[in-house]
């Protein structure tokens, strides 16, 4: 069964002919090409666009490299890319009018100097080029410099909640229990049986993410990276910094990696879209504080598989999925700390800093959110809004909880808001 991505397809619709190159980014196996080359292909042919004048083309298939002469084969024994006169020299047969054609390629950076090929191709009036990338470096780095600001990224997720629901046959109470376990690579999401989720997350891990950065990046010591890996799978939404995590090696491996190296790995981890990092930021200072930061897998699945399915915390599991969705959704989302001062049982002056889980920002929008799995009493209300009490700005504050109740507005004018509705109903929280 085809899963509809219309979230990312309107995206692409969107941006037809603004004289841009549009890359989709994304972690490996989260639709990109399927998007691109399925989704993306059957709409412009419901729209009348003549197929020989939509030319697909991908770097990682033998079969399209043999059209322009190349091997694959031969490309991975040598660690070589395609060649762009080859390419260059194909696609010329296939543009023979001045009548639009559109390019979708396929994991482009497999092609040598695709920066030039493509700066090239903007050019043409005629052309509308559409790219895939798995490497968070082929936008930032490339795309972004050497177009001068003609890269226009989509970023894609795994499947979201809503986007998971229409593949799940169930209710959407077992549906976010399978979500949050195996989560939503479409692979993944289409096997039958559990076991046949797990295997596949472990061999996607193995076959593709951790080898693909070894492979990426020359790492010498692979166990370090994969142990890396493990500790933050088992600390998920928890604040933490290169340095910390060296103690942790120091104490649990007996290692001797640096705090350098540790950061390095973060940024490979990060680079793959394996993970994404949230940083703090003062409300009340209105600055920015570098370390230490959380940590959110792109994918639970992926976290899950790296600790056996073991340490399956609700709650942080929760937090994770509502930091994908916010991400989704297009919010820059940052750790909220409010600094207090209060007295203690002896009167004394004690500062304090209160967290608040999500700051939410995109365009002039902003919205205070907190995770909360559970709110059985008045007490534990009062401890997770407590930190918005100590925000004097009038943006929206918001509690998403696991408990199932009717959004609703408290009498500080919180919203409060089932898990539930906050995934599958975007609007909910703008209302």
């Amino acid at each position: 069964m085809d899963i509809k991505r219309d979230f990312y397809l309107t995206k692409l619709i969107n941006r037809m002919g603004n004289g841009q190159v549009k890359v989709i980014t994304g972690v490996r196996r989260c639709g990109k090409s399927f998007l691109l080359n399925t989704l993306f292909f059957e709409y412009l042919l419901s729209k009348g666009i003549p197929e020989d004048h939509i030319i697909r083309f991908a770097f990682d298939s033998a079969d399209d490299l043999e059209l322009i002469g190349e091997d694959i084969v031969e490309l991975q024994l040598e660690n070589k890319k395609a060649d762009p006169k080859k390419f260059m020299k194909y696609i010329k047969t296939k543009c023979v009018d001045s009548e639009k054609y559109y390019l979708l390629l396929d994991e482009v950076q497999l092609m040598d100097s695709f920066e030039s090929v493509l700066n090239g191709y903007i050019r043409k009036r005629n052309l509308d080029i559409f790219v895939t990338g798995s490497n968070a470096k082929f936008l930032s780095k490339d795309i972004i410099t050497e177009f001068s600001g003609r890269g226009d990224e989509i970023h894609m997720y795994p499947l979201s909640f809503s986007e998971f629901m229409t593949a799940f046959k169930g209710d959407k109470y077992a549906g976010l229990s399978q979500y949050m376990t195996y989560g939503g690579i479409p692979l993944v999401v289409l096997c039958k049986e559990d076991s046949d989720k797990s295997d596949l997350l472990a061999n996607l891990y193995s076959e593709i993410y951790v080898s693909d950065i070894v492979k990426r990046h020359k790492v010498r010591n692979q166990s370090e990276l994969e142990d890396l890996l493990n500790i933050l799978s088992s600390s998920i939404g928890s604040l933490t910094n290169p340095e910390k995590l060296k103690r942790t090696f120091q104490s649990v491996k007996h290692s001797k990696i640096t705090g350098p190296t540790i950061q390095k790995y973060l940024g490979y981890l990060q680079d793959s879209f394996l993970l994404e990092s949230a940083t703090r930021y003062d409300i009340k200072g209105k600055s920015y504080i570098e370390t230490p930061q959380k940590y959110y897998f792109s994918d639970l699945g992926l976290r899950n598989v790296r600790i056996n399915f073991r340490q399956m915390e609700p709650t942080h599991s929760m937090e994770n999925v509502i930091y994908n969705e916010l991400r989704m959704r297009g919010y820059n989302v940052d750790v909220g700390v409010v600094p207090i001062v209060e007295k203690d049982s002896n009167g004394k002056q004690q500062r304090k800093q209160l967290e608040i889980d999500f700051v939410c920002n995109k365009g002039s929008s902003r919205y205070y959110i907190q995770s909360a799995y559970s709110l059985p009493t008045e007490e534990k209300r009062i401890q997770e809004t407590r930190p918005f009490t100590k925000i004097k700005d009038a943006f929206k504050r918001i509690v998403i909880t696991g408990d199932m109740i009717s959004p609703h507005y408290d009498e500080d004018g919180i919203l409060l808001v089932n898990i539930y509705d906050f995934l599958l109903d975007p609007t909910v929280i703008e209302e």
